[in-house]
């Protein structure tokens, strides 16, 4: 996938921001109960064109508190969208005085299993940001981990944040906030852990809830939640839910994949209406671009239904 430069991205995503905060919401109509039901059912008849498909997803809207679920409870492996939880506890870290988000760690690349304590690296060849790796050693400011960690998925970045603020904060402050099952264990690539089955998990209500509380300035302070919007609106994946809407729809997302499993966690800024969130989680689509394809297909069957005019 092509990438912006950083400076480029943050630009475009001050732009879009500028764009969401503009926004006079209320031009389109809240959907029926009928909509939504017809909804649900055009959702439940794409999820069965994949055999084998399993999927979580939640829609909330965020002018009328109205929520869509289809086996929104279900866990899934959380994926990188766990790094939407680890994002939150940093700014609120730094909310609190805790730490301040322009200093800066050593970066390195050795890491502790949560099952035996022994040694793990990751390599740059399994991470979607390869370029981190050739700065191991030398200091990189917290900010500047939180964006990779988000906007490009840095496997690197997200261990050395996890690091500082332990994966079981990360987990209380989702708790705290209403994700009532979500499990934030540890950093990525532990394979002890994996092996033993210590995952992540997420289910759909769960990241929407955090999702939500990033769009109402409820998972941190305002200002902390208006700084993770926009890291989120740089975001450089976007081949799910953004692929399903108009070109240009500021959508402020995280992505996740690992093998036969996609997941895309989003706030969607319609111009004409408040903004609602979606979640879908997928797996056992052997094929990313499968998955990709039908969580691009529900995205565009949301849009139509919730920008009804």
């Amino acid at each position: 996938m092509q990438r912006l430069p950083l400076l480029l991205a943050g630009a475009v995503a001050v732009g879009a921001l500028a764009a969401c905060s503009a926004l006079t919401p209320g031009h389109a109509p809240a959907p029926s109960s009928a909509d939504l039901t017809a909804l649900r059912t055009s959702i439940e008849q794409r999820l069965a064109a994949v055999p084998g498909a399993q999927a979580g997803i939640w829609l909330h809207d965020l002018a009328t508190g109205d929520t869509l679920a289809v086996n929104a409870a279900a866990s899934f492996h959380a994926a990188s969208t766990m790094k939407v939880p680890v994002m939150i506890e940093l700014f609120r870290r730094a909310d609190a005085g805790a730490l301040r988000l322009d200093s800066a760690v050593i970066l390195r690349n050795e890491f502790s299993s949560i099952v035996d304590g022994s040694p793990f690296t990751l390599s740059a060849g399994d991470d979607s940001d390869s370029s981190l790796y050739a700065r191991v050693g030398q200091p990189v400011t917290l900010r500047e981990l939180n964006d990779r960690m988000i906007t490009r998925s840095s496997n690197l970045a997200t261990n050395a944040v996890i690091d500082l603020l332990d994966a079981r904060t990360a987990q209380a402050t989702a708790r705290a906030l209403g994700a009532s099952t979500i499990q934030v264990r540890r950093g990525v690539e532990d394979t002890k852990a994996y092996n033993a089955g210590l995952n992540n998990t997420t289910s759909a209500r769960d990241l929407g809830v955090l999702m939500a509380a990033l769009a109402q300035d409820r998972a941190a302070s305002p200002s902390a939640c208006e700084a993770m919007r926009a890291v989120l609106l740089r975001q450089e994946f976007n081949n799910e839910i953004p692929a399903g809407l108009p070109p240009g729809t500021p959508v402020a997302h995280k992505t996740g994949w690992i093998t036969a499993t996609t997941h895309d966690a989003a706030i969607v800024y319609p111009p004409r209406r408040a903004p609602y969130v979606l979640v879908i989680l997928t797996h056992a689509i052997p094929k990313r671009a499968d998955a990709q394809q039908l969580m691009a297909d529900i995205s565009r069957d949301v849009w139509d239904v919730m920008n009804r005019q």
